[in-house]
């Protein structure tokens, strides 16, 4: 994000007369703040020299309360729950909220409507394109859909870049807990696979999406297939489920082998049910012509059926996961707030 920020700030300044400054930068034990704007190209060297203890409501004063700044937005890029429930009071203040931290809008339904409603109520901003898909336009594409006045009847999709990677490689008589290894050693899966493979990501971006389609459902209303076997599910470490996942492999290869010999590949998606108001997260067969059997590494795939692409659906598809895609996609969510605020487009 530094990278892309510090690059683009003196063409955007140069350009568009968008003046662009990091004013503070907080971790969970330090924070760096600077009353004229941070040098992204040393930031880190900054931060060892000068930074001080992390205290929150000091960085949100510090960087709100510069009266030569005439707009604050605070730019949440962990995936911290206690993070996110300060966006309503920052909202409530004024201070504008980017971020692609899951947790506030796949959260308890109550803190959601409450933070929603105070959006639209006031002239403070809140985007999370970077929920879901990263850099993906996916909440701008279903946003847009909704505003035009098309209605949504589903939305199904490959939400997980993990996911994506290990059942588009999980084929022929590979076994499905060499893939996984493969792709932790890739550095696709999180430090413990069991995080993805137990499908809690995907079911936060189902609810994400099906709370903008306009249905008020918890995370829990969501049924999640598993992909962790129950007896492991407990294992003391990641090293030692990955040692015995293996013993569990004869499942899923049954299942591949029914799905391929039926002319299928096996998929895991979840799927937003818009006309039944519900979501499931599971794995599910596609026929090998069908979009979602075309995928190749990491890739995302989402497709939207509406009244108005009810025959066709809509597609997006691309990189949906990695540092660089989603700071692209916060990157687009900070210019899109600069034009909201008067900067020329």
């Amino acid at each position: 994000m530094s990278a892309q920020f510090s690059v683009q700030a003196a063409v955007l300044k140069e350009k568009f007369n968008i003046d662009l400054r990091v004013m503070g930068i907080t971790g969970s034990r330090t924070m760096l703040l600077s009353d004229v704007g941070i040098d992204l190209s040393k930031w880190r060297d900054l931060q060892r020299e000068k930074g001080e203890k992390a205290d929150m409501q000091k960085f949100v004063q510090r960087v709100h309360g510069n009266h030569f700044i005439p707009n604050t937005v605070i730019v949440d890029c962990t995936a911290d729950s206690y993070v996110a429930s300060h966006y309503y009071d920052w909202l409530r203040r004024g201070i504008h909220v980017i971020t692609p931290n899951k947790k506030a809008n796949s959260g308890p339904l109550e803190q959601y409507l409450k933070l929603r409603a105070l959006q639209r109520q006031s002239y403070t901003h809140y985007f999370y394109e970077a929920t879901v898909g990263a850099g993906l336009p996916i909440i701008s594409t279903l946003q847009g859909l909704l505003e035009t006045g098309d209605k949504i009847l589903r939305i199904e999709g490959i939400f997980s870049g993990t996911l994506s990677y290990i059942f588009n490689n999980f084929a022929g008589t590979r076994a499905f807990s060499d893939v996984v290894k493969e792709a932790k050693e890739a550095g696709y899966t999180e430090p413990d696979p069991r995080d993805d493979l137990s499908g809690t990501d995907v079911a936060r971006k189902v609810i994400i999406l099906a709370r903008e389609s306009g249905l008020k459902l918890e995370l829990s209303d969501i049924p999640v297939q598993s992909l962790v076997p129950e007896p492991l599910k407990s294992s003391a470490s990641a090293e030692e489920f990955l040692q015995k996942l293996p013993q569990f492999d004869q499942d899923l290869a049954k299942q591949r082998q029914e799905a391929e010999a039926a002319g299928n590949v096996l998929r895991y998606v979840g799927v937003v049910d818009v006309v039944n108001q519900k979501g499931i997260v599971e794995l599910r067969r596609y026929k090998k012509e069908h979009p979602f059997a075309q995928l190749s590494g990491s890739d995302n795939i989402i497709a939207f059926t509406t009244q108005r692409y009810e025959k066709q659906p809509l597609i997006v598809r691309g990189p949906g996961a990695g540092a660089e895609v989603t700071a692209g996609g916060v990157f687009s969510d900070i210019l899109r707030l600069a034009s909201y605020l008067g900067a020329p487009s």
